[in-house]
């Protein structure tokens, strides 16, 4: 009898609607705008968020009609994961489909959703929503921290 959990018994294609569902940490760093440049095809993240997500909760506040509102919004699907190069390093998605195990705080791990937040993954406190500025000046609100969070308990484990 297999007394593994789905994420490592199972590839991200195996998984049901539910099991790939709460691979989703609720950290809402894939909610934050992003920058491309069109020349070198480099993504930047930025602090400011979709207007939809929820800055406590860093969960979409309209999840089933997300596409109503924000048209361009991207879906991850089990096909797509392994081509979005911008997944943040600690995303479960990510990190299933690399053969690697979620994370200590990853709500499937711990039991609890606040712990993603807790352990200081999540854009919880660290966004604005894109409402509140003008998204011409979006250049200003780079960051690096969505995909430097995780690497100091990087640095405990070596």
């Amino acid at each position: 009898m297999n007394d593994l959990p789905f994420w490592k018994s199972k590839t991200l294609t195996e998984m049901s609607v539910a099991e790939w569902e709460s691979l989703c940490d609720g950290c809402g760093l894939c909610c934050l705008n992003k920058i491309e440049e069109w020349d070198s095809g480099d993504i930047y993240f930025t602090s400011v968020s979709c207007k939809l997500l929820d800055g406590e909760s860093c969960r979409c506040s309209s999840y089933e009609n997300r596409w109503d509102f924000v048209p361009d919004c991207v879906q991850l699907t089990k096909e797509n994961v392994p081509d979005i190069a911008w997944l943040p390093p600690t995303c479960g998605y990510r990190l299933v489909n690399e053969g690697r195990d979620l994370y200590w705080w990853h709500p499937l791990v711990s039991g609890d959703p606040e712990t993603v937040h807790a352990a200081g993954i999540s854009a919880r406190g660290r966004a604005i929503n894109e409402n509140e500025i003008d998204l011409d000046d979006l250049e200003d609100y780079v960051v690096d921290w969505p995909l430097t969070v995780g690497e100091e308990k990087d640095d405990e484990d070596a």
